[in-house]
């Protein structure tokens, strides 16, 4: 549209300064002309959650229709088209749970303005988070997995991008090897900050763990699984946890599909129990393998892609996503916080290794004796 006012990321400091799900005023009237284009009569609208740094938000509704939400997303309209998309696929295809999207007045699936791509869902009222023990873990894994193998298939709309990082993962190696670089040349050039000699006697070890792990995915079968394709593999989360994952109405609900691609699955297994050592304060040999074998029973993992998992939680994952942000402000974030979580991770890291040892032989799974 000529001269439409664009959807940018809101002021920080004004968000911080009123409260946390503060919104511009031009985005607000925005979202009201979004909901003319659907059916419905809006009584009551509340922030829910909000991305100001990149310009995202979701509001609960209240409608003549009952409770829906309404949501901005953030990333460039093909790519949030590839997203809705696949949420389109899961509920009608595949029945799964997740929630439903609901039409505009013409039969769309959202409705662009200001840029951006919004749309309306269903809102599940009985959702409710897991509890945070080994049960609620096993709950999280089987959903994803079943998540994992419905989503298989997918054919992105037309005029969609086709999201992807199944054929990523080297370059994704390679790029935590060379930031372990950059790390330690800003704590060298920083040295007068409270982390920085703490993350400057860590970041070799790191480094190697990281360059290990880029040599074993080179000796993999990474390179033949990926032959198979991104509609074989199917779609990852991305951003799975406790909170996107939740239980209700016929169990297993998956929310917040918005930054779904297509990837070898373990990468949200990885993930999910990478973030679970860490809530633990140490690695926990039974909690993987109950993890691994709920994630299995809906989605098997053979040898293959069982040694994909082990490589992939070799990395130094946990160092990498808390420390990384430092090459942004780096007379900011490294301060004395950052070093007493720097050697917390050193502390867990040690916990880890005799684990992937114990892990290394997936005969305990039903796969081949090392």
């Amino acid at each position: 549209m000529e001269n439409e006012q664009l959807i940018t990321p809101w002021d920080l400091e004004e968000a911080e300064r009123q409260d946390s799900f503060y919104v511009p005023e031009y985005i607000v009237n925005m979202a009201h002309e979004v909901n003319k284009h659907y059916d419905m009569q809006v009584s009551h609208m509340e922030v829910i959650t909000t991305k100001a740094d990149k310009g995202g938000l979701i509001w609960k509704i209240e409608t003549d229709k009952g409770p829906r939400s309404l949501k901005l997303l953030h990333r460039r309209p093909t790519r949030s088209l590839f997203s809705l998309g696949a949420q389109e696929y899961l509920v009608k295809e595949k029945n799964a749970r997740v929630p439903s999207i609901i039409p505009t007045k013409d039969g769309k699936l959202y409705v662009e303005i200001g840029g951006k791509l919004w749309f309306v869902a269903e809102w599940i009222e009985s959702l409710f988070q897991v509890t945070k023990d080994l049960e609620g873990a096993k709950e999280l894994c089987y959903a994803i997995g079943e998540f994992h193998r419905l989503s298989k298939g997918y054919t992105p709309p037309p005029g969609a991008e086709n999201a992807s990082r199944l054929y990523r993962w080297p370059k994704t190696y390679n790029k935590i090897v060379k930031k372990m670089t950059w790390l330690r040349d800003i704590a060298t050039v920083y040295n007068e900050m409270p982390a920085s000699s703490t993350v400057l006697s860590v970041i070799d070890m790191f480094e190697q763990q990281a360059i290990k792990a880029v040599e074993r995915l080179g000796q993999s079968a990474y390179y033949e699984l990926v032959k198979k394709g991104n509609k074989e593999w199917g779609l990852v989360h991305q951003d799975y946890g406790w909170s996107n994952g939740q239980k209700g109405d016929g169990g297993m609900w998956i929310i917040d599909l918005d930054g779904v691609a297509y990837d070898l699955p373990i990468r949200d297994l990885q993930k999910l129990i990478t973030g679970t050592m860490d809530d633990l304060g140490g690695w926990d040999v039974h909690w993987i393998k109950e993890m691994i074998s709920a994630y299995h029973e809906a989605n098997p993992v053979d040898d293959q892609l069982y040694e994909i998992l082990m490589i992939d939680l070799s990395l130094p994952n946990l160092f990498y996503k808390n420390v990384k942000e430092m090459v942004y402000e780096p007379t900011v974030f490294m301060d004395e916080e950052l070093k007493n979580l720097v050697q917390r991770i050193v502390d867990i890291d040690k916990t880890k290794w005799p684990v992937l040892d114990e892990l290394a032989d997936n005969s305990w799974l039903g796969g081949k004796s090392k």
